[in-house]
């Protein structure tokens, strides 16, 4: 799918054709996830009203929820001031937004001194990551 639009060609994608994207839900504003997109990603989001990204290790379109129904549903598309960054916010459906079961991908903190320091798990799994993903 080649898609030309020219609110896309604001966008200011890399070398390899991407853009981060930072997922945000919608009403407690948490930092759900960090992921890619590409035209093809963000113009199908914008269409279906459902987050999709662009997998890098899987070098493939993902449908945020395809195996877990973990689905997050749109509600804004924000680009920031120097055109390369999009923050979505989203409805996360189920509220597990990381593949460990958490709500959020970032669950853990670091706790401690520059010498003396460690991440810390400040997070619950929700489900067990087995029952979602077969």
């Amino acid at each position: 799918m080649s898609v030309q639009a020219k609110w896309l060609n604001k966008v200011k994608w890399d070398e390899h054709g991407l853009v981060p994207v930072i997922a945000q839900e919608l009403g407690s504003n948490d930092v759900l996830m960090f992921a890619w997109m590409n035209r093809e990603a963000l113009a199908k989001t914008v269409e279906s009203g459902e987050a999709v990204y662009w997998s890098r290790s899987r070098k493939k379109l993902w449908h945020k929820g395809e195996e877990s129904g973990h689905i997050q549903k749109v509600h804004e598309v924000r680009l920031d001031c120097d055109g390369d960054v999009i923050l979505l916010k989203v409805e996360q459906l189920g509220r597990i937004a990381c593949h460990t079961g958490r709500h959020s991908c970032f669950f853990q903190k670091f706790e401690g001194s520059v010498k003396n320091g460690d991440w810390a798990t400040v997070e619950p799994v929700m489900k067990n990551p087995e029952s979602i993903y077969k």
